[in-house]
């Protein structure tokens, strides 16, 4: 504020019903006559003076309060929760002086097709009243401002009626996208986006063409040319196969997240045609992140290696460690590989065999049905073997329990089950 006049200020101060001195007015006129933005400290009295700009209405006030909401307050001056002040309400105070917007809420009615939404706000501008009502207000759109003219509908309310922009796809050089328009024609579009046609460009219709919702416009550049864009980057999946789920059975434990490349391509174009199209420059902007899906391969798998995967998760989902899992299953390698024909996984013969295929019948040489046998032996008439593997701390002492207590084998080749259990716990 580079001028003041002191006699307004007076006749404001006495609106106010405050006995000014000589001395206050002086003050005040020492502080107006100050830039607010050069100003750090309140005056030496400890008050600063804020000028209320309401409408055509101005006050000033002094105060030392810190902020405008506790001024207002102190000066018993009214506000609604909506209204908006410039400095903001709790924004600090720590000049000597300021000039305070105040900017009341009041109804407005928003038009936006056959929705008519009504909204308290003290917004200023389109945007900001499109966005109090809960909408997007596009730099495309119009919206024009005018009172309402059924107050019975309506009440005292501003209405902001807003005019939608056109939504088309627009392949753009070989960029496809949606974009909007407020323009009669395709020229009239053209123009508006500042796109120059030159003799080597295309239209896919011809530039009168009106403007309608959902067509599509191409616009290409005939001969070969280089075109960069932006693309997804699909994540890779890790399937973690569950033994005891059916098929068919699909959760995502980790969701996967796409990444971004920017990409240049060189390409040939013929009359809107793309005859070719050769990458020749890529940089990855975001890294895709990994999807961890688990799926169900109840009575799936038979080949030895999907068994052993099978056969470790299995185990582990039983609480056996690492080391005790690869215990177990340096035994069950050497036994038959994992296949599940024959004797099955474990060699199972004699009583054992027989009540694995009366338990099984439809199923007994299924890696599903071998593991849920194993697991019924080994929680119940071999319940001691798992108290005592589970007492191993190491892949040695795992595989000797389960060699001696449960398999009982006699040639058992224990140095090669010693290895193939290695080998499987390096493996996973």
């Amino acid at each position: 504020m580079s001028t003041f006049d002191i006699k307004s200020f007076v006749i404001s101060v006495k609106s106010l019903g405050i006995a000014a001195t000589v001395a206050v007015s002086l003050l005040g006129f020492a502080a107006l006559t100050q830039p607010a933005a050069a100003s750090s400290a309140t005056t030496s009295s400890g008050k600063r003076l804020l000028m209320l700009h309401d409408g055509s209405n101005q006050r000033g006030i002094m105060t030392s309060a810190s902020t405008v909401r506790k001024a207002l307050d102190e000066a018993n001056i009214a506000y609604d929760r909506h209204d908006i002040t410039e400095p903001g309400l709790d924004e600090p105070l720590v000049g000597a002086n300021y000039d305070v917007n105040i900017y009341h809420a009041r109804p407005v009615v928003v038009v936006d097709g056959t929705t008519r939404i009504r909204v308290m706000t003290a917004a200023q501008t389109p945007k900001s009243i499109a966005r109090d009502a809960g909408l997007t207000l596009r730099d495309e759109d119009t919206a024009n401002m005018s009172f309402s003219d059924n107050i019975l509908r309506d009440g005292m309310s501003e209405r902001m009626t807003i005019q939608r922009a056109t939504a088309f796809t627009f392949v753009f050089y070989g960029k496809s996208e949606t974009a909007f328009t407020r323009a009669r024609t395709v020229g009239d579009m053209l123009r508006s986006k500042n796109i120059s046609l030159t003799a080597a460009d295309g239209l896919s219709v011809a530039a009168d063409t009106p403007i309608t919702a959902g067509m599509t416009v191409k616009l290409w550049r005939n001969g070969i040319q280089s075109v960069t864009l932006d693309e997804d980057v699909n994540y890779p999946t890790e399937e973690i196969k569950d033994a005891d789920r059916e098929i068919g059975y699909r959760e995502v434990k980790t969701p996967g997240v796409k990444g971004r490349r920017t990409v240049t391509y060189e390409l040939n174009t013929q009359n809107g045609t793309e005859v070719s199209r050769r990458e020749i420059n890529s940089n990855t902007t975001k890294q895709p992140e990994k999807e961890v899906v688990v799926v169900g391969v109840k009575g799936k798998y038979t080949t030895p290696s999907e068994n052993q995967a099978a056969t470790w998760n299995f185990l582990i989902s039983r609480g056996f460690t690492r080391e005790q899992t690869a215990g177990i299953m340096g035994n069950l390698m050497q036994e038959h590989g994992f296949n599940t024909t024959g004797d099955g996984l474990a060699q199972w013969t004699g009583s054992r065999q027989t009540r694995l295929r009366s338990m099984f019948p439809d199923s007994y040489m299924t890696i599903q049905s071998q593991l849920d046998y194993l697991w019924y032996e080994l929680s119940g008439p071999y319940a001691k073997v798992t108290t005592n593997i589970k007492a191993q701390s190491s892949v040695e002492g795992a595989l000797i329990v389960f060699q001696n207590q449960y398999e009982r084998c006699s040639v058992c080749s224990q140095d090669q089950r010693l290895k193939f259990a290695y080998n499987i716990l390096a493996s996973h």
